[in-house]
């Protein structure tokens, strides 16, 4: 397994170079991911990636990501616009949404995009939009409770995505007289998972249910579409997903499913994301304040608005002090950012090193989920990505945000003109 963590002097380098805070991403890594998931994969011969652009839409990891031949995943318009913006089109994108407004499904059609329908009403809805494509994805969702063995992976019943049973049969008898002339199907039923028995598992019952709808419809299944959920370990402790044995049951699945019974032509497809990119960034913060009432705060330049997983599901993301890390982790902290929110913490009571105002801070495992979910609480402006490239050199992917991108929808408005007067640039 190759090493992707950055060295110590890396994020010094980086703080020297651009005002934190920032997220910094490397190359290699993301590079060296994609690779070693093609090679897992190798023993289907029609495989294809598809990296969720949610995790981290940002225009210069897309075209890395697609010069090692990946395709992308989409959930809206704008980064469906995006996407094509970055040199995807026709099948290279697959665009998977729900509560679909039909100027998405007919930008969609117009790319020549993968269709998932979500809902069996997005069938008269796509033939609205425009002519329905030969080729569909149906999004399956089995209900209940998906367990493998006595593990439950997900609760797949009260989730807002996909199609009954009854449904799938229900949309592709509309959709064959429609014109539609072979189908894919997709399931997404577990997240952030790195039990290797997952995919597998998943890969099982698409493959039965993909044959089951091939007998009863006369369509041939051209794609089953995996869709992500192979998750990173953020905590330290915590075992890493084993890709080889999850490519491998897919592919023995595969064997069984098709291969052995004479079925040829069905590709698979993944859509990871927090898989692909999250390791490879950081929030690369400083130390602003030291703060000691009932607790001991360590107040950061970043705050939630640059990450807010930890405010919004308690997630844990680890935290190292860059040069620090050899002295005893014996200080019991809450790491914070400035928002007039309680829950505008990286870290509650994480032991680390003695830390002081200057000192710098990063926060790992930001490469997915991370900026994407920013947002302008506060009037809080996000901020700049950076990359760290193979030749050793740093790139801006993205400037920080500045008073007058915040402001910038309100030039309907007098206030506007007047701020500009007050605050020129």
């Amino acid at each position: 397994m190759p090493n992707f963590s950055l060295s110590d002097s890396v994020f010094f380098e980086a703080a020297a170079q651009y005002r934190t805070p920032f997220h910094l991403y490397d190359e290699r890594g993301i590079r060296q991911t994609v690779r070693r998931l093609k090679e897992a994969f190798g023993g289907i011969s029609d495989f294809r990636e598809y990296f969720a652009v949610k995790a981290l839409p940002t225009p210069g990891i897309l075209r890395l990501l697609r010069e090692e031949g990946c395709g992308v995943d989409c959930a809206s318009l704008t980064e469906l616009m995006l996407s094509s913006a970055c040199g995807f089109t026709g099948g290279d994108i697959m665009f998977s949404a729900n509560d679909v407004p039909p100027e998405e499904f007919a930008l969609a059609l117009c790319l020549g995009a993968y269709i998932n329908l979500d809902d069996l009403t997005h069938v008269p809805a796509l033939a609205q939009a425009g002519p329905v494509p030969k080729e569909i994805c149906l999004r399956f969702n089995p209900g209940g409770v998906f367990r493998i063995g006595n593990t439950i992976m997900g609760d797949p019943g009260d989730a807002k995505y996909g199609m009954t049973r009854p449904q799938l049969s229900q949309a592709l008898a509309q959709l064959k007289a429609l014109g539609v002339e072979r189908f894919g199907l997709h399931s997404f039923l577990s997240s952030n998972t790195t039990d290797p028995a997952y995919y597998p598992a998943l890969a099982r019952l698409l493959f039965q249910t993909g044959r089951e709808l091939m007998d009863e419809t006369g369509l041939p299944l051209s794609f089953v579409n995996l869709s992500g959920g192979i998750g990173i370990p953020y905590r330290p402790d915590q075992p890493e997903a084993d890709l080889e044995a999850i490519g491998a049951g897919v592919c023995a699945e595969y064997d069984k499913a098709f291969t052995r019974q004479g079925i040829q032509g069905v590709a698979i497809k993944t859509e990871l994301g927090r898989y692909m990119t999250g390791p490879h960034g950081w929030l690369v913060t400083h130390v602003v304040n030291e703060k000691h009432i009932y607790k001991h705060y360590l107040g950061l330049d970043a705050s939630a608005c640059d990450l807010m997983r930890p405010a919004m599901y308690g997630a844990y993301h680890h935290i190292t002090l860059p040069g620090k890390e050899h002295l005893p982790h014996d200080e019991q902290v809450d790491v914070t950012g400035s928002l007039c929110e309680n829950n505008d913490k990286f870290a509650v009571d994480r032991m680390l090193p003695h830390a002081a105002v200057g000192d710098l801070l990063v926060i790992h495992d930001t490469g997915a989920h991370g900026l994407s979910m920013g947002y302008n609480y506060n009037g809080k402006l996000r901020c700049k990505e950076v990359l760290y490239r193979e030749d050793g050199f740093f790139e801006l992917l993205r400037r920080a945000e500045t008073p007058w991108d915040y402001f910038a929808t309100l030039d309907v408005d007098p206030a506007y003109r007047r701020m500009r007067d007050l605050y020129p640039d």
